[in-house]
C-alpha cells in the first residue's frame, strides 16, 4: 500500500532538493505533500501533481490540518535563529501536530552532537529530537554536517582578499553536499522501515582550514592564506568589518565547535542510507568555480 509523503519547508533550498530526489526515486508525485508559507513558490510542483499545502511554524494550531494524511513526515529544520527560542517552539509545535495528526513516521534534520555541541543553536535540535522520541512514534533523525555550500559564506571574501580569518585551528570539518543530504531525507521518507535510529550525515574525508584552503587554491588558482586568531580577536574583526551583530556569536560559535573536532566525524550513514557515495569536496570546488573566484 502506498504512503503518503510529507515534506516540510518544501519551498527552501533543501526542501526542494528533497522533492526532486524524491520524484526521482520515482515516487508518485499523488503520494507526495508539500508545505510550505508561500505556495506561490511551488507552483512547479503542483504543475507536476504534487500536493501543495500551507503550513505555517508560527501557527501551532494550523500544522495538524496541514500534516493530515500523511504517513510519514519530513521536518526540514526552520531557519528561525534568533535569541527567543523561536525555531525550538515552531519545531516542537510541528511535531505534536504530527502525532495529533496521526503520522506514524518522522525524519528530521538535526545536526552533528547536538547534546554537547558549541554551536549556539545546538538546544534548538537537541530539545526537537527528545520531544520526537518522547512521542513514541518511530523515527529517524538525520544529523547533517555542515553543508559544502556553506563555503559561500566564508571563501568569496577570503579569495579576494587573499586572507581567511579564522579561530578554528587545526580542527576538522567533514563537509557534505546539500543535496546529497536531500538524497539521504528522500531515502528514509520513502522506506518503509520502522526504526527509531539517529544517522549522521558526512562527506568522505575531513579537512582542516588549511587544507581547504590548499584545495580552494589550487582549483581556483588564487592565493589563500589562513591567518589563525583567538575568538576575541575573530569577533573584533568581524566588527570592523560590518558583519552585523547578531551574527557574530554564531559564527563564532562554529569556529568553536569546528576547532573542538564536533564536526569532524566521518560516517559512512550517507551511503548506508542511499546505496551512494558522498559527493568529494573537491568536485564542489570544480563546479562551483566561477561562482567562488566571483
Amino acid at each position: 500500500m502506498a504512503q503518503k509523503l510529507l515534506v516540510t519547508g518544501a519551498s527552501g533550498k533543501l526542501g526542494k532538493l528533497v522533492l526532486d530526489a524524491l520524484l526521482k526515486r520515482g515516487v508518485a508525485v499523488s503520494d507526495i505533500i508539500a508545505t510550505t508559507r508561500d505556495a506561490a513558490k511551488l507552483g512547479d510542483y503542483a504543475a507536476k501533481g504534487i500536493e501543495i499545502r500551507k503550513a505555517d511554524f508560527d501557527d501551532a494550531a494550523s500544522l495538524e490540518a496541514a500534516f493530515s494524511g500523511a504517513d510519514r513526515l519530513v521536518i526540514i529544520s526552520t531557519d528561525a535563529l534568533d535569541d527567543k527560542g523561536t525555531r525550538q517552539k515552531q519545531q516542537i509545535a510541528a511535531v505534536e501536530a504530527a502525532k495529533a495528526a496521526g503520522v506514524k513516521h518522522i525524519v528530521y534534520t538535526s545536526m552533528p552532537q547536538p547534546e554537547n555541541s558549541k554551536v549556539i543553536f545546538a538546544p534548538d535540535h537537541r530539545n526537537t529530537e527528545a520531544a520526537i522520541k518522547a512521542t513514541g512514534l518511530d523515527y529517524t533523525i538525520l544529523r547533517n554536517t555542515w553543508y559544502q555550500e556553506n563555503m559561500f559564506m566564508s571563501l568569496p571574501s577570503a579569495i579576494a582578499s587573499g586572507h581567511w580569518y579564522s579561530s578554528a585551528g587545526e580542527g576538522k570539518v567533514a563537509h557534505i553536499a546539500r543535496a546529497d543530504c536531500a538524497e539521504a531525507i528522500a531515502a528514509a521518507l520513502a522506506s518503509t522501515s520502522s526504526e527509531k535510529a539517529i544517522y549522521t550525515l558526512t562527506g568522505a574525508e575531513q579537512f582542516t582550514n588549511e587544507q581547504t584552503a590548499a584545495l580552494a587554491s589550487e582549483i581556483l588558482d588564487r592565493p589563500i592564506k589562513v591567518v589563525n586568531l583567538n575568538d576575541e580577536q575573530l569577533a573584533e574583526g568581524m566588527k570592523q568589518a560590518g558583519v552585523p551583530d547578531f551574527m557574530i556569536p554564531t559564527i563564532i560559535s562554529f569556529e568553536a565547535a569546528t576547532r573542538e573536532g564536533q564536526l569532524a566525524a566521518v560516517t559512512g550513514d550517507f551511503e548506508a542510507l542511499t546505496g551512494q557515495k558522498p559527493k568529494p569536496f573537491r568536485a564542489f570546488f570544480e563546479e562551483n568555480k566561477a561562482a567562488l573566484a566571483g
